[in-house]
């Protein structure tokens, strides 16, 4: 009788030690996610203001170079990324997960750009349809449903705003989608992970 209830003191604790390290991983997987989505939705709307901005003033093509910013910067951002991984003691099956979604993401993004060049493929409608799908997958991932409803509103609904708006004011479309993609929930998770009160309800959101 003994042995079987502590058997099951054992298996309670257990289930328990599981449970909090599925939410301390959860709850840590939303802290850092915010700042990724921050930095590169700021970094692409700004980009896309100044491509529309020069471009508009000067009518000179080659200001279009400038969108290669945001890909330099996704990479600085991504080998920063990496030595902070390396750092760690523990790298859970969620980092790596984010991890595959976005790095395979960014280089088909990537090589789609570089086709762009020498195609008429609509670029940003592209780009906004994999970013979405990224942000979508991500929300999912950590579960947070913001995330989740931002990414499948922009590329369902917002990306073909790309493909009917034409010249360089498509230019202002990508930003404005972005803002809805990645900044506004980006400061949604920041402001949970800050806020003690509505970390339970971001992990269940």
């Amino acid at each position: 009788m003994e042995h079987t209830d502590k058997q099951e003191f054992d298996e309670k604790q257990s289930f328990a030690l599981i449970l909090r390290m599925i939410n301390d991983t959860r709850t840590r997987v939303v802290r850092n996610a915010g700042m990724p989505f921050l930095i590169m939705g700021y970094v692409t709307v700004i980009t896309a203001l100044a491509v529309w901005y020069a471009f508009s003033q000067s009518g000179d093509y080659r200001w279009q170079y400038l969108w290669f910013a945001i890909p330099i910067v996704a990479a600085v951002r991504w080998v920063h990324s990496w030595k902070q991984e390396r750092e760690k003691t523990v790298k859970t099956y969620v980092d790596r997960i984010l991890g595959y979604i976005w790095i395979t993401l960014g280089i088909v993004g990537f090589l789609q750009s570089m086709l762009a060049i020498f195609t008429s493929i609509p670029i940003l409608y592209v780009i906004v349809l994999l970013m979405g799908i990224g942000t979508a997958l991500t929300g999912m991932v950590i579960r947070f449903r913001t995330c989740t409803v931002a990414g499948l509103f922009s590329a369902v609904v917002l990306a073909p705003l790309c493909l009917f708006v034409r010249g360089m004011d498509t230019s202002l479309i990508f930003a404005a989608v972005f803002v809805v993609m990645m900044i506004i929930p980006g400061h949604i998770l920041n402001y949970k992970s800050n806020h003690p009160a509505v970390k339970q309800e971001c992990s269940k959101s």
